[in-house]
C-alpha cells in the first residue's frame, strides 16, 4: 500500500484529509511560507484525531540556517509536541554552504528521542543529496519529503527513483510538491517509493472588506479538500 501524507494548517483540515482518508498528517502553521510551527492548540487537536500527526518543527520563514537562540527554541517545540501526544516531528537544518547542519539535527534529533522523524525539505537545497542521504541514514531519520530538488516532484523523478534506490530501505524517499490526483500515480510509478505527500488543497474565496485590507488575510487561502485527498487515494490504490 502506498501511504498518504497530507499537510495541513487548519483544524478543518485535519477533518477533510482524515475524511479524505489522508494515512497521516503533517501539522503546520502558515502554509503559504512552506510550512513553520504550529500551536499548541492545533497539536493537541491533532493528536485527538485517528490519524498521525508529525509537527512541523520551524521557529520562522526563510533559510534553514538558524542561530542558537532558534535551535533552543525548536528544542522547545519538540517538547510541545511530544507533551501534546503527538507521533512525531519534521526536522530540516543546513549551513550556510547548503550542506546539512549535522550537529544542529543530531541535537533535535536527541529532544525528539522516541518520537518519528521527517527529514523535511531543507534537503533539496543541499549541493549533493546522495551525500545528504547518507547523512540522514546514519541520523536515524525515518524518512526524506523532498521534491527531487525541483520546484516539483514531477520534474525530478529521475532523480527521486536514484534516491529510493540507493536508499534500499533504509529511509523512505517520500515526494512532494506538486502532488497532485492527476500526477500521483504517474509519480509513485517512476519513482518506486512507498509513500507521497501532497496538500490537497483548493483555493478559497478571497478575504474581504477590512479583513484584507489590514493585511489579516494572505493573498491565497487554502484549505484541504477531502474530495482532493480521497481522490489521490484512489490513484494510489489502482497501482
Amino acid at each position: 500500500m502506498i501511504r498518504l501524507e497530507v499537510c495541513v494548517d487548519l483544524a478543518e483540515s485535519i477533518d477533510e484529509a482524515i475524511a479524505g482518508g489522508a494515512d497521516r498528517i503533517e501539522l503546520c502553521s502558515a502554509l503559504e511560507l512552506g510550512g513553520m510551527t504550529p500551536g499548541p492548540g492545533l497539536m493537541g487537536f491533532a493528536a485527538r484525531q485517528s490519524a498521525p500527526s508529525y509537527a512541523m518543527i520551524r521557529p520562522r520563514g526563510g533559510d534553514f540556517t538558524f542561530s542558537p537562540v532558534e535551535v533552543a527554541m525548536m528544542e522547545a517545540d519538540i517538547d510541545a509536541a511530544r507533551a501534546a501526544g503527538l507521533a512525531g516531528v519534521v526536522l530540516g537544518a543546513n549551513r550556510e554552504n547548503g550542506t546539512l547542519d549535522i550537529e544542529v539535527l543530531a541535537r533535535l534529533k536527541r529532544r525528539a528521542e522516541g518520537m518519528g522523524t521527517t527529514l523535511h525539505r531543507s534537503f533539496d537545497l543541499t549541493p549533493d543529496p546522495f551525500a545528504a542521504l547518507e547523512e540522514a541514514v546514519e541520523l536515524g531519520f525515518e524518512r526524506i519529503l523532498t521534491s527531487g530538488q525541483a520546484r516539483s516532484a514531477t520534474q525530478a523523478t529521475e532523480l527521486l527513483y536514484a534516491l529510493s534506490s540507493r536508499a534500499g530501505g533504509r529511509i523512505s524517499i517520500m515526494p512532494g510538491a506538486g502532488v497532485r490526483p492527476i500526477n500521483a500515480a504517474t509519480l509513485v510509478a517512476a519513482t518506486g517509493v512507498k509513500e507521497i505527500h501532497a496538500s490537497a488543497s483548493l483555493i478559497l474565496p478571497e478575504a474581504e472588506g477590512r479583513v484584507r485590507e489590514f493585511g489579516f488575510a494572505p493573498l491565497e487561502r487554502r484549505r484541504t479538500s477531502r474530495d482532493e485527498v480521497s481522490r489521490i487515494k484512489a490513484a494510489l490504490a489502482a497501482l
